[in-house]
């Protein structure tokens, strides 16, 4: 997307691993902190890239950090939904599942395949749980993922 023009929002949970890495820390700190940490930045980024006009891609958001925390039971329901309703995105939501052909564990992705499947099925209910319509892109060529994408948007 980004190479197409679009601005895109990066993940925060690969700088904050790679930071601690570079300080000679642990990748991770405890789940809770971590979400935390990640939450408090996505919101800082969402609030950035909400003045456009224009879609923004983000690799990750705030929902994600909020399921984080809800899965580490470090969050109320009512509290995760003052930060949906403050924090929205677009009603559709594309994720990318895990793929065996080309995932790979490197500095700052360290869970198994079988733990990002995991993660992917528990973002799909959390996604739907709060009323957004989850869409799966297609196991194809990036190009062919990008295509996909933007032919289902109204901006694009």
């Amino acid at each position: 997307m980004k190479e197409r023009g679009y601005p895109v929002v990066q993940e925060t949970a690969r700088r904050i691993i790679k930071e601690r890495l570079a300080a000679g820390l642990s990748p991770r700190p405890d789940p809770v902190s971590f979400g935390k940490q990640i939450l408090s930045s996505d919101v800082e980024k969402y609030q950035v890239a909400a003045g456009g006009h224009r879609a923004v891609f983000f690799d990750r958001g705030v929902l994600d950090a909020l399921y984080m925390l809800d899965e580490a039971q470090a969050l109320t329901r009512d509290k995760a939904a003052r930060y949906v309703r403050r924090f929205p995105y677009s009603r559709v939501v594309f994720l990318l599942p895990p793929w065996e052909e080309i995932y790979a564990k490197d500095s700052e992705r360290d869970q198994s395949l079988e733990e990002a499947v995991q993660v992917f099925e528990g973002m799909k209910r959390w996604y739907s749980y709060w009323g957004y319509e989850t869409v799966e892109v297609p196991r194809v060529s990036v190009e062919a993922r990008v295509a996909f994408v933007l032919k289902r948007i109204p901006c694009c």
